[in-house]
């Protein structure tokens, strides 16, 4: 017998081995096609996963961008109406005023003083009003505006146009565009028709 001839114990055992290593292929990629798969799942549910965390960081960064521009708002609110309070506290002072120097008549030299006097006062207040932007609502001959405008009175005005401001009582006033106090104004109402109008009607 030859030294390289194999034994049949030899062959069987190179059998086996070839087997176990056909098992062990067939096992490995087995294994490498369910990791693939595997992989392929997360993948999706992690795309799945990054979609809605960017969603919600989107929706996040809207709802701190509104957040910040009401904050600002509200701020810019807070400066611009602080004043509200003392300006509707200090408009009927200078109503006072304006009632008074209207009521000083005479041509003594005090009452003339006193015109004077309160003439000034009232110029410094109306000089002070468009520096903290208060702005008058004076709206004689305009037509009637019920946002600004408080109608106290309607009566028939020859020659007036229905529904316009014929007479105004008190002024009104705006602080950077918020009503202070309405106008206190008379309103021009259509003439009513006479029984002869009517009759002809």
């Amino acid at each position: 017998m030859s030294i390289d001839q194999e034994t049949p114990e030899s062959q069987l055992d190179a059998d086996e081995n070839e087997t176990v290593s056909e098992e062990a292929a067939h096992t490995e990629v087995g294994e490498h096609e369910y990791t693939i798969d595997e992989l392929k799942q997360e993948l999706a549910e992690a795309k799945q996963q990054a979609h809605d965390n960017w969603d919600k960081a989107v929706r996040v960064q809207a709802e701190m961008e509104n957040l910040r521009r009401r904050t600002q708002k509200d701020l810019e609110d807070a400066h611009k109406f602080a004043l509200t309070s003392f300006a509707k506290a200090l408009l009927p002072v200078y109503d006072s005023m304006v009632l008074g120097l209207q009521a000083a008549t005479g041509d003594s030299e005090e009452v003339q003083k006193f015109r004077e006097g309160s003439d000034l006062t009232i110029k410094q207040f109306e000089a002070l009003f468009p520096k903290f932007n208060i702005v008058a609502i004076d709206p004689l001959g305009q037509p009637f505006n019920a946002a600004e405008h408080q109608a106290v009175l309607m009566q028939e005005v020859e020659g007036a146009e229905p529904n316009s401001v014929v007479n105004v009582f008190q002024k009104g006033y705006t602080l950077n565009g918020r009503l202070l106090r309405p106008a206190m104004v008379v309103v021009a109402k259509a003439p009513e028709k006479s029984s002869d109008d009517n009759a002809k009607a």
